[in-house]
């Protein structure tokens, strides 16, 4: 069995909805039935978080525009699938969800209060709504299909907008439900994103979830494939906004697509990768609307069909370097406190400060008497500065970009760090970072530059 989780913008139209079933079914025909997951249609989740702050400003008028805006998209969508007596059962189904959200976000005005666990419960919807159009439009086209409420199966804590899963759980409920599905023929049609307390209180698993979603679900279904169907060819050794030249890569290790992922190549969720590589599960990157495009690879290791063909040894310069990443919107925090000097336990008790702050560190850089460090998540900021200030002195600079170079053997291969700076001996470098994984190699820079350090390395080491 493998899953296929298809993006918004694979199901955004009656045209993409067309094009996955087509897909779907192909995939039937060769593999068996698959386990789909499937996002909201694309600007649907955005629309329905607008609508949840539009109705806690007191703006319920604009708040119901945009649920109207929802069911007009998925009408158009269904009436273009559908015959009229099929069309107008299915848009029952869908209103009778719609109008739950109504009743929501009445509720939402009439208190003015906006919780996260409230904020959940309306963002959930879009999943469920382009689902059920999927399995019924399968089902009519003559296809043997199951929907499952994923918020039977990805059961959560609740830390509602970034909900944890409790995998034990999932994978009691899932492997009881799915493989059994699939053997009697079924295709089993169910949700990315969502999932639900042990109570079943609706949750979500953070934006871009939706790629977590089918990671863990094929995990506790036993897949054998999981396959990320979104808009884009695959990873790429660039991001094309801003390299228009960039080439696809064909195959990484999990290792660097996890780099790849959390220094900003947004085509997969960074921890999409997690539950797979504990399996040993590869990963297909496909394009939905290129689906004779190969395609990225994700492997826990390079296959032995790759590694026999590079050379032994230190790779060359060509082939040690994979991809370049950025991320922007980073905010800096520098720490000078002579105490560090000759000073046991000292990282440690800073490092304490983020976790008890529920704040990740991206980079980080040490000398004797400080430390450079970068976070993307500054809820907390002012709390840490106070914290921090007890150790020395803090100063911050945010609006700053990290830039990452992903590749293989960066240990074996001398001149690597020599080829990087060189290719950016225009731009300012405030920090650098070099990974313990010895596969990347990443600095800081501000976010005006960060565009042209991608570009400049990426002419150095893939041509212009």
């Amino acid at each position: 069995m493998i899953v296929m989780k298809f993006g918004g913008t694979s199901v955004g139209s009656k045209v993409r909805f067309e094009q996955v079933f087509a897909l779907i079914s192909k995939a039937k025909a060769k593999e068996g039935p698959p386990l789909v997951v499937v996002s909201a249609m694309s600007g649907v989740t955005n629309a329905l978080i607008e609508a949840a702050d539009l109705a806690v400003k007191r703006n319920l008028d604009g708040a119901l525009a945009q649920i109207d805006m929802i069911r007009k998209k998925h009408i158009e969508a269904v009436q273009g699938l559908f015959s009229k007596e099929r069309a107008d059962i299915l848009l029952a189904d869908l209103n009778a969800l719609l109008n739950e959200i109504d009743s929501v976000l009445r509720g939402i005005n009439y208190l003015g209060e906006l919780s996260k666990r409230s904020i959940d419960a309306v963002s959930a919807l879009g999943e469920l709504l382009s689902s059920r159009v999927l399995a019924e439009y399968a089902e009519n086209q003559g296809l043997k299909v199951k929907w499952l409420d994923a918020r039977e199966l990805m059961i959560t804590d609740d830390n509602f907008g970034r909900a944890g899963p409790l995998f034990d759980e999932i994978g009691r409920r899932a492997s009881s439900v799915i493989p059994q599905l699939v053997r009697d023929g079924f295709t089993v049609i169910t949700q990315g994103f969502i999932g639900s307390t042990v109570d079943g209180i609706t949750t979500t698993l953070g934006r871009g979830g939706s790629d977590y979603s089918a990671s863990i679900l094929g995990v506790a279904a036993g897949a054998s494939c999981i396959e990320i169907w979104t808009d884009v060819d695959g990873m790429m050794t660039a991001d094309p906004r801003i390299v228009p030249k960039a080439q696809m890569v064909s195959h990484v290790s999990f290792q660097e697509a996890s780099e790849l992922a959390y220094f900003g190549a947004k085509v997969l969720h960074p921890l999409t990768i997690r539950p797979a590589v504990e399996k040993n599960i590869p990963v297909k990157i496909l394009n939905t609307m290129k689906p004779e495009s190969e395609g990225t690879l994700i492997q826990a290791v390079n296959p032995p069909a790759i590694d026999d063909k590079l050379p032994k040894g230190p790779l060359p310069m060509s082939q040690s370097v994979c991809a370049i990443a950025s991320k922007k919107n980073i905010t800096a925090l520098f720490i000078h406190s002579p105490r560090m000097l000759m000073a046991h336990g000292f990282l440690a008790k800073v490092f304490a400060i983020f976790d008890r702050h529920q704040t990740a560190i991206d980079l980080i850089s040490t000398s004797e008497v400080s430390i450079s460090l970068t976070i993307d998540n500054t809820t907390n900021l002012d709390a840490i500065k106070e914290d921090l200030s007890e150790f020395g002195e803090v100063s911050i600079i945010d609006q700053t970009a990290i830039v990452t170079v992903v590749g293989r053997q960066f240990r074996e291969r001398s001149g690597i760090a020599g080829e990087v700076f060189s290719a950016l001996k225009t731009v300012n470098i405030l920090v650098i970072s070099g990974g313990a994984s010895e596969i990347n190699l990443s600095f800081l820079v501000m976010n005006e530059d960060a565009d042209r350090a991608v570009k400049q390395l990426h002419d150095h080491f893939f041509g212009a």
